[in-house]
């Protein structure tokens, strides 16, 4: 099966399936997708040191047991599958996430029924953040090969007990091109948005100066920045201090662009709180992504996963993502974020 679509005045006919093979059309092209999914506490059954150790085990609060985490297993590695398949089949090429308490959760994720013909592998470090919950990164390994990766912590100067999700870079061959992925999970809003916004800006400009050295080194690389930002695409912290651009015509070389702005101002959200909409779960990508030329791997289109699937149907939270839990109870749902994610093309 077979799409049309327009793309600066070129129509490219782009196959259902990762990465097209041979197209009779006017143009063939390749097209992969990238995404981010916020996994709302996937704790396993395991007492550890950490703030939740207790609430996530069978004796815990949530009464956590092997039966609960092998449905949200189910739950999110078949919603990963499903991700971009308007475009391409098979998954995304590479899946970052937060919220998870430790590098086995994705090892369990990957061998899942839906996951494991994607073969993909992972990249993980733990985190000091004091919940015990880390951001992390799978890839399938026929389109994506790492050459390199590590963590950077996010500090604050004047308070050394801070402890928050590292910042996770990585660096590799996208179907034979080099691309950087960093992949966050910013500072929350507890104890009120004003007051902990220094925290996110923080970590804005953390992000912001790994991005910076970078291009520095490359002003041609291709960066993708993705994450739960806890903060919306019109707020300072994405604004003044990651200094993401709002449309691609104001991006210039060495700036970041970023796509997710338009979704938020047209009303889309990846997030309910209080019945209004936040888009907390964005993904941004550097100048070279933007521009018009196809002959390598350009940014497409940006997209939120909201599938009728993953809404609660009834009751005071419908149309909002559907939890996992509802306060202490199992609803077997998703998690109460929506996942982002992107498409890049190219001409064949």
């Amino acid at each position: 099966m077979k799409l049309k679509i327009k793309i600066s005045g070129i129509f490219l006919i782009i196959a259902f399936f990762f990465f097209s093979q041979s197209l009779s059309a006017q143009k063939q092209a390749k097209i992969g997708c990238i995404g981010f999914y916020n996994l709302e506490n996937f704790f396993d059954t395991i007492q550890q040191d950490n703030l939740n150790g207790e609430e996530f085990t069978p004796d815990g609060i949530y009464h956590w047991n092997t039966e609960k985490y092998h449905k949200k297993l189910k739950n999110m590695s078949e919603v990963v599958s499903r991700i971009g398949d308007e475009l391409v089949k098979g998954g995304p090429i590479i899946m970052g996430f937060s919220e998870i308490e430790n590098r086995s959760i994705l090892e369990d994720m990957i061998v899942q029924p839906a996951l494991k013909p994607m073969n993909y592998g992972i990249v993980h470090y733990d985190s000091p953040d004091r919940r015990g919950i880390d951001v992390g990164l799978i890839y399938q390994k026929a389109h994506f090969n790492v050459i390199k990766s590590y963590p950077v912590e996010v500090t604050m100067p004047d308070d050394t007990s801070f402890r928050t999700r590292s910042q996770l870079v990585v660096n590799g061959m996208f179907d034979g091109e080099p691309i950087w992925v960093i992949v966050n999970h910013w500072p929350s809003r507890s104890g009120g948005e004003k007051k902990s916004e220094p925290k996110r800006a923080r970590a804005a400009q953390v992000c912001r100066s790994i991005a910076d050295s970078i291009i520095q080194k490359d002003p041609n690389a291709k960066i993708i920045i993705m994450g739960d930002l806890n903060d919306d695409p019109t707020d300072k912290s994405l604004l003044k201090y990651l200094k993401a651009k709002k449309t691609k015509e104001e991006t210039k070389p060495g700036d970041l662009y970023n796509p997710m702005y338009k979704l938020f101002k047209d009303g889309i959200g990846s997030l309910a709180y209080r019945d209004s909409w936040n888009l907390f779960d964005q993904i941004i990508v550097s100048y070279p992504l933007t521009e018009k030329d196809k002959s390598s791997y350009r940014l497409y289109q940006a997209k939120i996963y909201n599938k009728s699937y993953l809404t609660t149907k009834e009751g005071q939270y419908t149309g909002y993502p559907m939890r996992t839990f509802s306060g202490t109870t199992f609803m077997g749902g998703y998690s109460d974020h929506f996942p982002s994610y992107i498409f890049l093309v190219k001409e064949n």
